[in-house]
């Protein structure tokens, strides 16, 4: 039970650590998903929503911290920790959104966006000369593959008969499946896709439109390009996070090594270091690279334009884009640093959202037609 009790207490701790980072790593014109001239980058209002929004936040937090202790030892269910969990992020979710009420009002009734000349920043360079793809980082992941594979193939004429189910990162050891092609190298083929949905998802954002400052038009486009090169290297070196921890669950599913708490630990401990890489990187960076150092003379550049009024065009607090007459498929999320979300206002966006549904679907009527085994639920505690 004490375990249970620490889980909780850390989980809740890591989903409001999470959600205070969300606003610190904005930029400072997007505060809580609404767009602000520089000029008003520390109103009052936006300085009353911030403190609102972080003490609410670890109030949150410290009465799910109490609750937590006083119920879990009674009801005795790791399940609750899940509950708690979403419960506390669903609450901070409401408080950031109600932070963006209040700043979106402020906007509306001060006429904030009147008080200069709107404006678009372009860099035909971004087109012209494109941040390319950091292929060198890719081979991390590909030599993780070939190793996977090659100790796979080497593997494959000793298996048993029948192998453990396998679900990615985890094994469920009192399910067994017969041996195949398919069931032993499941590692190796989900490492291929993994590899296939990074290197299509880095070339959509390099391709996608940046979101620069139109009052600071020269820092921001250098910032950007070396953000753009950031993102998509830590993006391929994710492949190869994610690439060895399933090469340390093919050596479970192959019976290479015993299965245990301390492997179970092994498998998992890539994705941690890759979950910890990729927030002092957001810390370092910022979103859109806005805490890249300065050149001399950035820091006091102002064209004296405004961005452009699209707030009607976001929803959800900036995580949800909708503009018809914005030819863009793939924008730059106000909701989180490193983020992109689809234009629901093109048509390809639907397609992709339908293809993804019919995929989902299919895959649920394979499951309860007994075609797809899904493991059993174990408690991890």
């Amino acid at each position: 039970m004490i375990l249970v009790l620490c889980a909780s207490v850390i989980l809740i701790a890591l989903v409001t650590s999470l959600m205070l980072a969300l606003p610190a790593l904005a930029r400072p014109t997007l505060p809580f998903g609404v767009r602000v001239g520089i000029q008003r980058v520390g109103d009052p209002v936006i300085v009353a929503a911030r403190r609102f929004y972080a003490r609410l936040t670890v109030l949150v937090a410290v009465i799910a911290a109490v609750v937590s202790i006083l119920v879990l030892p009674l009801s005795g269910s790791a399940g609750a920790i899940g509950l708690t969990t979403t419960v506390v992020m669903a609450v901070d979710l409401l408080l950031f959104y109600r932070a963006h009420r209040m700043v979106r009002a402020a906007k509306l009734a001060g006429g904030w966006a009147a008080e200069r000349r709107q404006g678009v920043t372009v860099d035909t360079t971004f087109r012209t000369d494109p941040v390319r793809v950091p292929w060198l980082w890719s081979l991390p992941a590909l030599a993780v593959l070939l190793l996977t594979a090659g100790i796979g193939w080497a593997r494959y004429g000793g298996l048993p008969a029948t192998l453990p189910l396998s679900f990615g990162y985890g094994t469920a050891s009192s399910q067994r499946e017969p041996t195949t092609v398919l069931s032993a190298f499941q590692p190796v083929i989900y490492q291929i896709a993994v590899i296939l949905i990074v290197l299509v998802t880095v070339l959509a954002v390099l391709r996608a439109r940046p979101d620069l400052d139109a009052a600071r038009p020269q820092g921001s486009a250098r910032r950007y390009r070396t953000y753009l090169r950031g993102v998509a290297t830590m993006s391929l070196l994710s492949a190869a996070c994610l690439n060895l921890s399933l090469f340390f669950a093919g050596l479970r599913l192959w019976e290479i090594v015993t299965p245990a708490i301390v492997w179970e630990v092994v498998v998992f401990a890539p994705l941690i270091v890759l979950l910890g890489g990729w927030l002092i990187w957001e810390i370092k960076v910022g979103q859109a690279g806005h805490r890249l150092p300065a050149r001399p003379g950035e820091e006091l550049e102002d064209s004296g334009v405004g961005p452009r009024e699209d707030d009607r065009h976001w929803f959800l607090a900036g995580a949800v884009y909708v503009n018809r007459r914005d030819p863009a498929l793939l924008v730059h999320a106000r909701l989180g640093s490193s983020s992109w979300t689809l234009n629901l206002g093109h048509p390809i966006a639907w397609l992709l959202l339908g293809v993804l549904a019919v995929a989902l679907i299919v895959f649920a009527g394979l499951a309860l037609a007994g075609v797809v085994d899904l493991p059993e639920k174990h408690s991890l505690f």
